[in-house]
């Protein structure tokens, strides 16, 4: 981190067993830091890691499920997002 920037302390509990696996991490505030910056970087961009869509996100991805889907991919598993206005403009060619 950068030295120059004010840094803020933020405390959590925990649990015995996980306060007793990170007795063992060299530097935990670095571990915990990445940590939470893989979990923010991976957190879905719509609930933002709630699992949950508001009344007002709902009614956002109402109007976009409307043409894009969401499919499996055949080759790695994933399931992410298809605009459908892309598919339909690869099938007219």
């Amino acid at each position: 981190m950068n030295g120059s920037k004010k840094q803020e302390i933020i405390t959590f509990k925990v649990d015995a067993s996980l306060a007793e696996a990170l007795k063992a991490v060299p530097n935990r505030s670095e571990f915990i830091r990445s940590a939470v910056m893989l979990a923010l970087e991976n957190c879905c961009p719509l609930c933002q890691g709630s699992g949950m869509l508001t009344p007002a996100q709902r009614k956002h991805w109402t109007s976009f499920v409307a043409n894009h889907s969401v499919e499996k991919c055949e080759q790695c598993h994933a399931v992410h997002l298809v605009c459908d206005a892309a598919v339909d403009e690869e099938a007219a060619h």
